[in-house]
């Protein structure tokens, strides 16, 4: 794998290519070849989900393929050009799905050690861009409390439930109360992160919580 800084250069020299499959495009403001817009693994009715505190959530596209590995460039690699056409992507899934089922716009956050590391969270970006093209300005409701053991390595959804318990806050109950929430976040796997999120912000007296991916485990 690349470091960030070969990424960073290569972005640099040639600001034109593919999130997904890298292929040279020429200058403009596109980010994504046409063979990507027509090939990728996009889901079907948006890969509608259920988990156990969130009542829906949706996917753009599911998490194989170039699709993995441009979030992995993304996450892991400083990639942060990226989040335009993630946002983007999710944007058009919510409009197609979600529209009019949500109050506030906002997203998982990463706790403060890992986004100190990173640089960036990389779901803020993401629901930012979605929210410049859905005219809706996102709006922190959680807060991370504390670093966790990364969900991807844990193992079985019980451990991933036990791991992330009690890892949220809600920054300030009067916002939240009675609304309907949508949170963004860059992957669903198991769907636990989104539950524990979820289930923070019903306690803490929100009326529904659905969810927007990027991307999404079949």
């Amino acid at each position: 794998m690349k470091s960030k800084l070969a990424y960073w250069l290569l972005d640099l020299i040639y600001p034109t290519r593919c999130v997904f499959c890298r292929k040279f495009l020429p200058p403009g403001p596109v980010r994504m070849c046409e063979k990507c817009q027509q090939e990728l693994p996009f889901t079907p009715d948006g890969g509608r989900r259920r988990g156990d505190f969130f009542s829906d959530c949706v996917s753009a596209l599911y998490y194989e393929g170039s699709v993995r590995e441009a979030i992995h460039r993304y996450k892991f690699s400083g990639v942060q050009a990226y989040a335009n056409v993630f946002g983007t992507l999710v944007a058009e899934c919510i409009y197609e799905h979600l529209e009019g089922e949500y109050d506030i716009l906002s997203w998982v956050p990463l706790d403060p050690g890992r986004r100190r590391s990173r640089g960036y969270d990389q779901a803020e970006l993401i629901a930012r861009f979605a929210g410049k093209r859905l005219l809706r300005e996102p709006m922190p409701v959680l807060k991370k409390k504390r670093g966790v053991h990364p969900q991807s390595r844990t193992g079985e959804p019980e451990k991933r439930r036990a791991n992330i318990a009690g890892a949220y806050t809600v920054l300030d109950p009067a916002l939240i109360r009675d609304k309907r929430i949508l949170l963004i976040d860059d992957i669903v796997t198991t769907g636990s992160t989104l539950s524990e999120c979820a289930k923070t912000l019903l306690l803490a007296g929100a009326d529904d919580v659905r969810c927007a991916t990027l991307a999404s485990t079949r």
